[in-house]
């Protein structure tokens, strides 16, 4: 059976909770952002002349990892990847920003219940919401992400997946070492501290589309 939209969401919002990290540097993020990189290089989607756009930035916006796989043009007007992909992941950050929360899980939400951006109380000109942006949390620090990694390529779920995955792994690797990689090679970085600032989608709605999910 296919899941629902509800489905979806639960098991992503399942995964925000599931994939933290002990500690996130600037060499973490470049680590990860060359391990999505190979990822999609090696895929079906690639080979098939599809491109991809990554960007990894931390929740105050300082870019730590940015990186095109494809081409945005060619001389006969065909490119692997839209003029508009990094308009589009920029307004996928600004929704995890906004909400603390991956963009697949908003999307699936916002279709399972029935609403538009504007209603969560999603608002922006350039706010995109589409799955492939995922919020990175720290175990010891619950009160917004560090960070955001973020794909597209024009599928929500494949880039969701893409993303989720490169991190579930990347943190086994950390776990079983004991030590994030940047730390084993003596280059942690520690990320410019965040002031604690509100998610827009409010504590009453979290609880409306936790309640929704799991009927």
């Amino acid at each position: 059976m296919i899941p629902s939209d509800a489905e979806l969401a639960s098991q992503a919002l399942n995964e925000e909770g599931s994939y933290r990290f002990p500690s996130f540097s600037a060499s973490d993020a470049v680590t990860l952002g060359l391990s999505l990189r190979k990822r999609f290089r090696a895929s079906s989607r690639h080979s098939k002349g599809k491109g991809l756009v990554i960007s990894i930035q931390t929740i105050a916006g300082h870019t730590l990892f940015a990186c095109t796989v494809g081409d945005l043009g060619h001389p006969a007007g065909v490119g692997d990847v839209s003029l508009n992909s990094w308009t589009t992941v920029e307004g996928m950050v600004g929704v995890v920003r906004q909400t603390g929360h991956s963009t697949y899980y908003v999307e699936k939400s916002m279709s399972a219940m029935g609403k538009s951006a504007k209603q969560m109380g999603i608002e922006g000109d350039t706010i995109m919401v589409h799955g492939g942006a995922f919020p990175i949390w720290l175990d010891n620090a619950h009160c917004c992400p560090i960070a955001v990694v973020a794909c597209y390529s024009g599928s929500s779920q494949d880039d969701h997946h893409l993303v989720v995955t490169a991190v579930r792994d990347y943190l086994h690797k950390i776990n079983k070492s004991g030590m994030s990689a940047s730390s084993a090679l003596g280059t942690e970085m520690p990320l410019p501290s965040v002031p604690n600032r509100e998610s827009t989608v409010s504590s009453y709605q979290r609880i409306q589309i936790r309640q929704f999910i799991s009927e």
